[in-house]
């Protein structure tokens, strides 16, 4: 199991995949400050329905020209997708210093 490649939340209609899952959210080509260094990311998500989550985002934060990445599974692969949500984020808290965040 691995984050597909990065694609434009915009697209997420017709790139995301419906039902359970984890997904990631940043900026392209800028970075924000955090507490403990600069990273691209500002959103990281354990949702009940990828797609759906990942089009509503799409919406609310339209024009800030975002990037979007969801995990992919196997057929037939058990994933606790609250426990690599839980690991994904605690990473990003201890290298910048707090959850990751939207742009104001």
């Amino acid at each position: 199991m691995q984050f597909c490649p990065w694609y434009p939340l915009g697209d997420a209609a017709n790139r995301a995949p419906v039902g359970e899952g984890v997904l990631q959210v940043r900026l392209a080509g800028r970075l924000l400050d955090y507490p403990t260094g600069m990273s691209a990311m500002v959103h990281y998500e354990h949702a009940a329905d990828v797609r759906a989550s990942a089009m509503w985002l799409g919406q609310r934060f339209a024009g800030l020209g975002l990037l979007c990445r969801h995990l992919e599974v196997g057929e037939g692969e058990q994933v606790d997708f609250g426990a690599i949500h839980a690991k994904v984020l605690d990473e990003f808290v201890r290298r910048f210093g707090r959850p990751p965040a939207f742009p104001q």
